[in-house]
Parts: structure tokens; C-alpha cells; sequence
């Protein structure tokens, strides 16, 4: 044991006995959701992460990955209500949050009703995201930051927990919005979905072209997922892991002195102070996933790709180059590592 983690709580048996639940059900929700989605594990933890966390999840793909298949059956799989929004041109923010409407009363005055939209669920699909326009793009971002949504200045509460799976097509795709800055930052987490391999394209063939298709099965509800969510911020985290997070997030800043020489070459700006937040969030799931009591600089490391790599805006030259920005976190996580060595030595 380190002296990082050496002054850390040991849990009692009783919250052993809650992270052993914690795993299980993880488990039990990651084999139903398999049972219809092939291969991209990855994909499917880093999204119920972000549910427990309280994040939401971008997911970029080229069409025909199951993106949205994959969102679908998470909402099979869980106790609860999900709603499914087509983003295109023409959708106006009305059609995603709601409206007021004048109702008649039986006794035949007139009156503003509120009539909610469909994102008013717990889980949210905003399919092809990047395909509506910046105006109703950005009507998302109240809900998703504050889990509320102001009509007519008047607050709406969104039900718990609220979890919104977006999906979108590469930017050099045809008909494409990029997203505003603003609101690429209230994803907890960027996924990239990869291009099947052909054992995997086998058997997606062999499920979806068969006789029986698999349909999950509701496994969990919604009060378990924030019992989840309550324990994962339980887990305690030593000075100086959180300070290694803190520092990776400066890092993504040109300006700053961990800044490398690729991040002041190709980085425009970097990370919110949400990067961090997410990256310790996520890596306390991780601990919990690989039976720990406490978070390691090894749990920051694993999710730091997706937790950063929408946060960190390329200049011209990195867009010219066609720099990666997983390329460039690669490069501040060797950085970063090497400097914890130079203070060992």
C-alpha cells in the first residue's frame, strides 16, 4: 500500500457488502444489454458509467454501427422511461422541451397548459444530434446541466435520474452542425464507436437475421441506479490522485505550465473544471469495478480519453494536420508520468 492510500478509511463490512451489490448489478445490467449488442463492450460500460455518475454520453460513429440500438436496449434493460427524439433541420426547441397551450377549463376560461416534451424521461435519445441546427442543439443544455427546463419563466423539474444518449456522424459527413462548445462540455463522456470486426459482423448477422431476435430484459430500476450513484461518491481519493487529475486537466491548456509541446502546438483551449469532475467521478466507478476501496492514478488514466477528448478544442494547424485529440492525451498522460518519476527519483 502506498503512502498515498495508506491514511484512507478501510469501508466497513457493510459497505463491502454494497460494492459487492454495486458489482453485480453493473454485471447483471452489462450481460442483458449484451445480449443484444455484439462486441463493443467498452461502449456499453462507459455508458452505464456515465448513468451512475450522472453524466450524459455522446456517441460518434459512422451510420450503422447500432448507436442507437445500443440505446435502445439500455432503456429495455432498466425500469425506465425512455423517449427517442429524430434530430433534424427542421426541429424547433419546442419539440424537444415543450410548449404552453391554451386549454379551455369546463367552466370555459381559457388557460396556459403546459405540455411537457419528450425530454421529460429518464433516458433520452437525441438521435443524429449534429444534424438540427446550433438553436435547438443548444435548448438541451439546461436540461442537461441543471435537470430542469424553463418555459415561459416558469422551472420544470426533469425526472430522476435523466440520462441523455446523443449520437452523431462524423463533422465531414454531409448535412452536419458541429456542436457548440458549451454543450459538447455537459457530456460526461465521448465514445467512439468502432467499425465491427467480421467475427462480430457474423454474428450481428446471426442475431438480427435468425428466426428468435434477443430482447433484454429490465434488470434494474431507477431507484437502485441512484443508490449506485450515492455509493460511487463515497469512495475516497488521496491528495495526491486528485491533484494528478487536476494537473491533467491543466494540461490541456496551451497556457499552462503542464502544458506539453504538442498541447501548445495544436491545442486552441482546453478542458472545464467539468473535465476533472468527471474524471474523478468515472475513475471511482473504475475503483469500484476493480474491487477498491480507494481510486489510483490508474483509474484517472482509463477514462481520460473519453472524458477529455471533446473538451480539448484544436487550432487550425492540429485541424490541418489532422491531429487526434486522443493522440494528444497519450501524449500528456507520458508527460504527466514522467514528471511523477523525476519527483520519485
Amino acid at each position: 500500500m502506498s503512502e498515498s492510500t495508506a491514511s484512507l478509511p478501510t469501508p466497513s463490512d457493510e459497505v463491502r457488502q454494497q460494492l459487492d451489490d454495486f458489482r453485480g448489478d453493473f454485471s447483471r445490467l452489462m450481460q442483458e444489454v449484451s445480449k443484444v449488442i455484439v462486441g463493443h463492450e467498452d461502449i456499453v460500460e462507459g455508458t452505464i458509467m456515465a448513468l451512475i455518475a450522472g453524466g450524459h454520453v455522446l456517441l460518434e460513429g459512422v451510420p450503422g454501427l447500432g448507436k442507437t440500438l445500443l440505446v435502445r436496449t439500455l432503456a429495455d434493460a432498466l425500469h425506465l422511461q425512455f423517449s427517442r427524439v429524430q434530430f433534424t433541420p427542421d426541429l424547433m426547441p419546442a419539440d424537444l422541451i415543450g410548449t404552453n397551450v391554451v386549454m379551455e377549463t369546463p367552466d370555459g376560461r381559457r388557460q396556459f397548459d403546459f405540455q411537457k416534451g419528450p425530454v421529460f424521461s429518464n433516458i433520452v435519445l437525441a438521435d443524429e444530434i449534429n444534424r438540427a441546427t446550433p438553436k435547438t442543439q443548444s435548448a438541451l443544455l439546461e436540461s442537461m446541466q441543471e435537470n430542469s427546463v424553463t418555459v415561459a419563466g416558469t422551472t420544470h423539474k426533469l425526472p430522476q435520474p435523466f440520462l441523455v444518449l446523443a449520437t452523431q456522424n462524423p463533422l465531414e459527413m454531409e448535412g452536419t452542425y458541429p456542436l457548440p462548445e458549451a454543450q459538447l462540455d455537459r457530456f460526461f463522456q465521448k465514445l467512439l464507436v468502432p467499425f465491427p470486426t467480421s467475427a462480430e459482423i457474423a454474428e450481428i448477422l446471426q442475431r438480427t437475421t435468425e428466426v428468435n431476435t434477443p430482447v433484454a430484459e429490465a434488470v434494474l430500476a431507477g431507484d437502485r441506479i441512484l443508490q449506485m450513484r450515492a455509493l460511487a461518491r463515497q469512495i475516497p481519493i488521496a491528495d495526491e490522485v486528485r491533484q494528478y487529475a487536476i494537473n491533467l486537466v491543466l494540461a490541456t491548456h496551451p497556457d499552462q505550465e503542464y502544458a506539453t509541446e504538442m498541447v501548445r502546438r495544436y491545442v486552441r483551449y482546453g478542458s472545464s473544471p467539468r473535465g476533472a469532475q468527471a474524471l474523478i467521478l468515472g475513475a471511482k466507478i473504475r475503483a469500484i469495478l476493480d474491487s477498491r476501496f480507494h481510486v489510483s492514478r490508474d483509474d484517472i488514466k482509463s477514462v481520460a480519453h473519453a472524458t477529455l477528448r471533446h473538451r480539448m478544442i484544436l487550432n487550425f494547424e492540429g485541424q490541418a494536420e489532422n491531429v487526434k485529440a486522443d493522440d494528444v492525451i497519450d501524449n500528456m498522460l507520458v508527460s504527466l508520468g514522467k514528471e511523477k518519476a523525476m519527483v520519485a527519483s
